[in-house]
């Protein structure tokens, strides 16, 4: 019997038989000091089949234990860091297979819940703390890190003074433009339950990594694309020296607000710089509705003036 036909087996049986199996597989992998590739190919082969048959204590089992693996299946451990950050959180914290690029598109996918079991990775690159921090900073004064040194990142998140010669946004931003590789699909399995979210994801790192070229018209072809409109409108939307104009464009996406922030603090750093700031942009974000902003963009398709007011998309 081939390998293919025994998991077709698992999987029409008992739910028990596919937990035991994927676990069976997983610590099999883990025993190995220096896995193959052709290792590497088997466990996939063999777990990606069965990920969404097994049970969330397998799941968080699989994750603990591959997190300790120096050599882990990385389309088994993209699947895994996707999960809720229960499940997650030991290969966000200890996953060596896990690159700086996949640990900033895993805070834009998932928000604040991965950002902050990111945070608590030794050795963490600075320039994502300073993302984490500041998405950390947009939410309430109760959200902000606790303890002392937690209190003196927050008060300092607060300085917004405009006399800085610079601010830690743009410092963090430009950090962030050397650190993302041009936006590629990364590998993952072909299963249809997953397709919506990995166009999303597609999406959005498209429009992240044009933001971060540094060649504003990168972003506004990826934004025109996206949004099916002209491309002089997406233009619009990102020649003013405020974000406003920017916002229901994101909404009419659905983009998540930590996407929309990221995407904003790269096109627009100084209205975004500090956390009082930050949560202005949230509010605004927060009350534009969805509807109403696809009506504002559809207006301006048809030669409305760009830079009209936002009152009607909020």
């Amino acid at each position: 019997m081939s390998s293919s036909d025994f998991r077709q087996l698992v999987i029409r049986g008992e739910a028990g038989k596919a937990d035991r199996l994927f676990r069976a597989a997983v610590s099999a992998f883990c025993s190995l000091t220096r896995p193959s590739r052709r290792e590497v190919d088997q466990l996939e082969d063999l777990a990606l089949p069965l990920f969404d048959a097994v049970s969330v204590e397998t799941k968080r089992f699989a994750a603990a234990a591959l997190s300790e693996c120096a050599h882990a299946p990385a389309v088994l451990i993209r699947r895994l860091c996707d999960e809720t950050v229960d499940i997650a959180a030991p290969l966000l914290i200890r996953s060596a297979a896990l690159t700086d690029v996949d640990l900033i598109a895993l805070i834009g996918r998932h928000g604040l819940p991965h950002a902050r079991a990111i945070a608590r990775r030794p050795g963490l690159n600075q320039t994502i703390s300073d993302l984490v921090q500041a998405l950390s900073g947009s939410g309430s004064q109760s959200d902000a890190p606790g303890g002392p040194q937690g209190s003196a990142q927050h008060a300092a998140s607060n300085d917004t003074s405009p006399a800085a010669p610079k601010s830690e946004t743009e410092r963090t931003l430009s950090r962030l433009r050397a650190m993302m590789r041009p936006a590629t699909a990364p590998a993952g399995a072909d299963d249809p339950s997953t397709a919506r979210q990995k166009a999303d994801a597609d999406d959005f790192a498209k429009l992240l990594a044009t933001a971060l070229c540094g060649n504003r018209a990168f972003f506004q072809t990826a934004l025109a694309d996206l949004l099916e409109v002209r491309f002089q409108l997406a233009k619009s939307l990102t020649e003013n020296t405020h974000y406003t104009s920017l916002i229901p464009a994101l909404r009419a996406l659905e983009l998540p607000e930590e996407q929309a922030f990221l995407l904003v603090a790269a096109l627009f750093p100084l209205a975004v710089n500090g956390a009082a700031a930050i949560r202005v942009f949230l509010d605004h974000y927060r009350l534009c509705n969805v509807e109403a902003a696809r009506e504002w963009l559809r207006a301006h398709e048809n030669d409305a003036p760009a830079g009209q007011p936002l009152s009607s998309a909020l």
